[in-house]
């Protein structure tokens, strides 16, 4: 499926079967969201993993920008968007920035609610 398209920016990857299970074995990881603010009313994963970090806001305040329990550099962060090329760059960059655990949901929320849930919604 769209999933195992690897991503152009080299940004190591999960599926979103991946993320499935490390929900299923209840890991704490942030989800982070770098859509923004327009999309998160068209399709919305509802998990208390989740924070919002729009690309916009990112470019404006650099890491500054970040929701406060994704500014450990240690914490694992998964990273999603539409289709999964924003948060591929998003992924990279962070990565740059000296964060470790960082990684791209492989389709994004489009590929999240195809594969795993469809009460998420398209757009």
């Amino acid at each position: 499926g769209l999933a195992s398209m690897p991503n152009p920016f080299g940004a190591p990857e999960l599926t979103v079967h991946d993320v499935k299970r490390k929900l299923n074995g209840d890991e704490y990881f942030v989800w982070l969201d770098v859509r923004e603010p327009y999309e998160l009313q068209r399709a919305a994963i509802d998990d208390y993993r989740v924070a919002s970090a729009p690309v916009s806001r990112l470019a404006q305040f650099n890491v500054e920008g970040l929701p406060e329990e994704a500014q450990n550099q240690d914490v694992t962060i998964i990273v999603f968007c539409h289709h999964g090329v924003r948060s591929a760059q998003v992924t990279m960059w962070l990565r740059q920035q000296g964060w470790t655990n960082v990684y791209n949901m492989g389709g994004g929320i489009a590929a999240w609610a195809l594969e795993i849930d469809p009460s998420v919604g398209q757009y």
